[in-house]
């Protein structure tokens, strides 16, 4: 199952199993550990909470630190519509698929809840909601597209 991480600001799915993959990672101190890629480069990673930011956190690798937080693209649906939603919201797919259709055009007004666009995945359709009532600012992905998870399909100001 991939989630999304964004590292110093730059959202990119991330797939844990492809990136631990003939890896090993051994904790040799709280917050440290010891990472050694398949490859046979070893690395240390220094892992410690962000101040003030539920799940975030500074990790530093390579003498340089980066602000980093993992979302599961599923936990959106779990919370409901509107849980989080200040300011500009990104809709992203929460699994690969194929647009069906885009509800929606740049400059509609929309409401919490609203239906903007619907992706199919698995045969199963799934219409992605507005978190909250704001504006489209910006439309991504047209009828017929693929789609990757996490995949900005647009955006509501």
């Amino acid at each position: 199952m991939k989630w999304i991480a964004t590292v110093d600001g730059v959202e990119r799915p991330l797939d844990p199993q492809a990136v631990l993959d003939g890896a090993s990672v051994v904790e040799v101190e709280p917050g440290v550990y010891s990472v050694l890629t398949a490859n046979g480069a070893s690395i240390e990673m220094r892992v410690n909470p962000a101040p003030g930011m539920a799940g975030a956190w500074n990790v530093g690798v390579n003498g340089r630190t980066h602000a980093v937080t993992l979302r599961d693209p599923r936990e959106r649906a779990a919370r409901g519509a509107g849980a989080g939603a200040a300011g500009r919201q990104n809709i992203n797919a929460p699994m690969p698929g194929k647009v069906v259709r885009v509800l929606v055009q740049a400059g509609d007004a929309v409401e919490a809840g609203q239906g903007l666009v619907v992706v199919e995945a698995m045969k199963m359709q799934n219409e992605m909601k507005s978190p909250k009532a704001g504006t489209v600012a910006e439309v991504r992905v047209d009828a017929g597209a693929t789609v990757a998870v996490g995949e900005t399909l647009l955006i509501i100001e």
